[in-house]
């Protein structure tokens, strides 16, 4: 899949922190039943590889990607457990040289939170990207100056978006999509709580723009 395709696959893309593998498939059941089809998981805990590979293996119509991807090696072994796409917080010239070169592993949403790093992205061959920390950066003011300029680049901003907020994200011409980690709370997880963060993801996938 080519990113573009993943970003406008549905308004949010949760972005989830797995502690326990006996709840990355039963997540992720709950999260496509609800609707939300894309999936980034994190490179935040240990078992984060080995609940890529059981989600993607066991997770019928599930798009699997890996999160908070730091360097060439993480996009190797993520794409070695069955991730179809990578993010990251930011962009590095040789993640940039990995994720663009003739045998990348993976295609990557580069991370950008400043101008400066956005054209630096660009130079680099990268057109889409997530604007992180949304909030922290300027939020939806800061992607509605950057359009200006940067027209042609499209974004999924993350950090610090709500439920609340994203139909106001989504409303913009430059995001396709938003990020968010409400989609599965700690203590529903925690709780076992699938039917909640089944209709969680019900909600975001029926938001549209405000």
């Amino acid at each position: 899949m080519q990113i573009i395709d993943i970003l406008k696959a549905g308004p949010v893309m949760p972005v989830l922190r797995i502690e326990k593998l006996e709840d990355a498939v039963p997540l992720a059941s709950a999260l496509v039943e609800g609707g939300i089809n894309v999936l980034e998981i994190t490179l935040r805990t240990p078992i984060a590889l080995e609940a890529i590979q059981l989600i993607a293996e066991e997770v019928e119509d599930a798009v699997v990607g890996v999160g908070t991807v730091l360097n060439s090696d993480d996009l190797k072994r993520a794409a070695d457990a069955g991730a179809v796409f990578a993010v990251s917080p930011g962009l590095t010239d040789a993640l940039a040289q990995t994720a663009a070169g003739e045998h990348a592993f993976l295609p990557l949403l580069p991370g950008v939170s400043t101008s400066s790093e956005l054209m630096r992205a660009c130079d680099a061959g990268f057109s889409h990207f997530k604007f992180f920390p949304a909030d922290a950066a300027g939020g939806r003011a800061m992607l509605k100056s950057l359009y200006g300029p940067f027209a042609d680049c499209v974004f999924c901003p993350t950090g610090g978006v709500t439920v609340e907020t994203a139909p106001d994200y989504l409303a913009l011409p430059n995001v396709a999509c938003v990020g968010g980690t409400w989609l599965a709370p700690a203590d529903a997880i925690a709780d076992k709580d699938w039917a909640h963060i089944r209709s969680l993801a019900q909600v975001a996938a029926g938001l549209t723009p405000r």
